[in-house]
């Protein structure tokens, strides 16, 4: 730990002391580079390919690796990528640009990557920088599988980068839960929960079901396969970063983008997405969460700007030790569930989604037996209904389906939406002092800036346009069909209503006494509160 202290406060000096003046712009350090980045056909990988093209349009060519899938060949997934509305301002600048954009075929869970020797011989020739964006984010996956992807292929890929002639700068995409069971995370690398070497070399000869047995004893007080896997990779990449220029940027939890290529851009249902949708279909009704814990999101788009700059600085000043980033937004400007699940509900209402199951309106609680009495009478009671009309008109049930899967998946973020963090961010306060004017203009990774509720407007909007697909012109529409479900909603109660009364009231004489002792009872505090007012003007 001394050491990590020692290399920590040795990085950050040599920050604080060097001037930006005589250095090159981020966008000239990367003209006439060749880059290749992994995971780029990801959420993230989709981003810095754009952000790249458009903000470094001297950047020689992006070498990305591929992984080949049945019945689809490489360069169409790669075509289908670039034709992704993502890139509509790149294409209006340079319509030629996905001439720069050359993959490489390649199989992360294969030896050597799966990539060929000639491809292997001609990235070593020409690459000088190399952003490891690839990784498994599912929390839930078995541990062998999160082990390939996000450790051993990471080993792999240094391995490969240790023989590139020109490298200038390796940047490994990590997490900011990579050390979760700490509530005061700085930046540094801290020691691994186990040697990877070891745990690698253990779980080759187990088969699924020991390695599935043993697991909840393995990660130990990590909620989940993904953190301590990435955990693990950070030790990997620090075990080489006497050999490489390396950086590593810990992102929180990934949201649609603040301001590039243009606000609210999401593609995927993962994390707060498919939260939000759910909330703003009518079916998501409650979540356990601690309104009072902060939300970390980070915009995609400022994770990808500050990895670029991580990237200038690295191949600028080749520091002798790896340095982190923690990129997160709590500490900076924080925002908490409360305050999500308020603004989310708002904007749903305003800018509804189609064919929506009922009106936006999800209640965040933290007290567990509260949510089960939700998902109980908010969840599973119409899911059960539902599917029992479908049944009686000859459809297949499936909303019972749904609601399983949503609670899986809230099940999985409850570890990180109940509780707090705080991370040291000064590294990226000292990157971003390094920076020229202009450059904190184009990579703009300031969170001070950021406007929480406009953001979570954008954000709603974004779902609703680029992963549901459906038109803005469309809402007028929408919102007519949430007024039809509110009057659906009022008929229900005022039927429920008529329902007791005649079963459970209109039956029985002391129901009837103490009906109508209620109701007199609020009749004489309403005559009072009338004549108090009256007195009182």
């Amino acid at each position: 730990m001394e050491r990590i202290g020692e290399d920590t406060t040795d990085a950050r000096a040599r920050l604080a002391h060097l001037s930006s003046g005589s250095m090159a712009s981020v966008a000239e350090c990367y003209s006439g580079k060749s880059v290749l980045i992994t995971g780029a056909t990801g959420f993230m990988g989709k981003v810095l390919v754009e952000k790249l093209l458009r903000s470094c349009p001297g950047v020689k060519a992006l070498y990305i690796l591929v992984r080949p899938k049945a019945g689809q060949p490489m360069q169409q997934r790669v075509s289908d990528m670039m034709k992704c509305k993502l890139f509509d301002r790149v294409r209006e600048d340079d319509p030629d640009f996905h001439q720069k954009i050359i993959p490489i075929s390649s199989e992360l869970m294969q030896p050597g990557l799966a990539i060929s020797p000639e491809d292997a011989e001609r990235l070593t020739a020409c690459i000088n920088i190399v952003f490891h964006c690839a990784a498994t984010i599912r929390f839930d996956e078995p541990l062998k599988h999160a082990l390939q992807l996000n450790v051993i292929a990471t080993q792999q890929l240094l391995g490969l980068a240790q023989q590139m002639h020109h490298l200038e700068a390796f940047i490994h995409i990590s997490t900011a839960y990579a050390n979760c069971n700490r509530k005061y995370i700085d930046e540094v690398i801290y020691p691994p929960p186990v040697e990877p070497k070891k745990l690698i070399e253990s779980l080759e000869w187990m088969d699924d079901a020991i390695v599935q047995d043993i697991t909840p004893r393995l990660i130990g007080n990590r909620p989940n396969t993904y953190t301590y896997t990435k955990a693990l990779a950070e030790c990997v990449v620090q075990q080489a970063q006497d050999r490489l220029p390396i950086a590593i940027i810990r992102p929180s939890i990934v949201g649609a983008s603040w301001q590039e290529p243009f606000p609210g851009w999401i593609d995927n249902f993962n994390g707060p997405s498919g939260v939000f949708i759910a909330a703003g279909k009518g079916i998501l009704r409650t979540m356990r969460a601690n309104n009072d814990a902060v939300a970390d999101l980070i915009p995609v788009d400022v994770v990808i700007n500050l990895t670029l700059a991580a990237g200038w600085y690295t191949a600028i000043h080749r520091p002798k030790t790896a340095l982190v980033y923690n990129c997160t937004t709590g500490g900076i400007n924080p925002f908490h569930w409360g305050e999500i699940e308020h603004h989310v509900m708002s904007s749903f209402k305003r800018n509804p989604l189609e064919q929506a199951f009922r009106r936006p309106n999800a209640n965040i609680t933290s007290n567990y037996l509260m949510n089960q009495y939700w998902i109980l009478v908010s969840h599973k009671f119409p899911a059960f209904i539902y599917d029992l009309f479908l049944r009686l008109s000859g459809q297949k049930p499936q909303m019972m389906r749904i609601f399983n899967r949503l609670h899986k998946a809230i099940g999985l973020l409850e570890y990180f939406s109940s509780q707090d963090w705080e991370w040291n961010s000064e590294n990226v306060s000292m990157l971003m002092s390094q920076l020229s004017p202009e450059d904190r203009k184009v990579f703009n990774f300031d969170v001070r800036q950021l406007n929480w509720p406009e953001y979570i407007e954008n954000y709603c909007i974004g779902t609703k346009k680029y992963v549901l697909n459906e038109d803005m012109s469309d809402i007028p529409a929408a919102r007519q069909h949430l007024r039809k479900l509110r009057n659906i909603r009022y008929t229900f109660n005022t039927v429920l209503l008529v329902f007791i009364w005649r079963v459970f009231i209109a039956r029985s004489q002391m129901a009837r006494n103490i009906w109508y002792f209620v109701v007199s009872l609020c009749f004489k505090f309403l005559s009072y509160f009338r004549a108090s007012s009256t007195l009182t003007n």
